[in-house]
């Protein structure tokens, strides 16, 4: 069972009088049925990876965390597996080397806990596939705000706790002007555009645009 975790201390919602039903209830159609056809045609290549993720590195393919969704809700939060299995646990040695501007998110380039097929997903956006999971079954939806960790949340200033006030999604602004080469404020100010002016042409710009900055692998690490 989803658990809040962090009370909401912010002024007056962004999402204010846009935060209507019949948009609510378009975009969790729209979710529910991209969700399910991506699913159903991409079975075979999420089954491929299923079987290489462990050939490097022994254990389930799929790695699964606590995120902070919508209203600071807690969920598990899917994606195959591109690091070794101790890569929590080495995480803390290797704060020192975080290369992400602001030091909320981690980001290191040679990130020494990824496997060779793990580089590989994370170049080609593999790894978030069973996120699509997350969005059928409402934790997640296809273009919001990345969904951060708790330990991420817990340095959020006011401002930044804006991305809680809507649910998170697979893609978003940022993910395609330069994902994870920008710094976390820009990040931030580019998640709260999107909750001020989110629609459903902005979603659909915002899915279409996400297709090349997978294939080109823009940004990603």
């Amino acid at each position: 069972m989803n658990t809040r975790v962090y009370a909401s201390n912010n002024p007056a919602p962004l999402f204010g009088q846009r935060n209507n039903a019949v948009y609510l209830f378009l975009k969790r159609a729209i979710d529910i049925c991209v969700a399910t056809c991506a699913l159903i045609l991409l079975s075979p290549l999420l089954i491929l990876a299923s079987v290489l993720i462990p050939l490097e590195s022994p254990g389930s393919p799929l790695f699964s965390q606590d995120r902070v969704g919508k209203n600071g809700r807690l969920f598990r939060c899917w994606k195959f597996r591109s690091m070794f299995k101790d890569a929590e646990a080495r995480k803390s040695a290797l704060m020192a080397n975080n290369e992400m501007e602001g030091g909320v998110t981690f980001k290191m380039q040679r990130d020494p806990r990824i496997t060779g097929i793990g580089r590989f997903i994370r170049k080609a956006s593999i790894d978030e596939l069973p996120q699509l999971w997350n969005v059928l079954v409402g934790d997640m939806t296809l273009v919001g705000p990345r969904p951060a960790v708790p330990s991420e949340v817990e340095q959020y200033t006011p401002l930044q706790r804006r991305r809680l006030e809507v649910t998170p999604g697979i893609t978003c602004i940022w993910q395609v002007s330069g994902r994870s080469n920008l710094p976390f404020v820009r990040q931030v100010e580019l998640d709260i555009q999107y909750i001020q002016r989110q629609s459903l042409w902005l979603d659909l710009v915002l899915l279409v645009q996400t297709v090349p900055a997978v294939l080109t692998s823009r940004g990603a690490v």
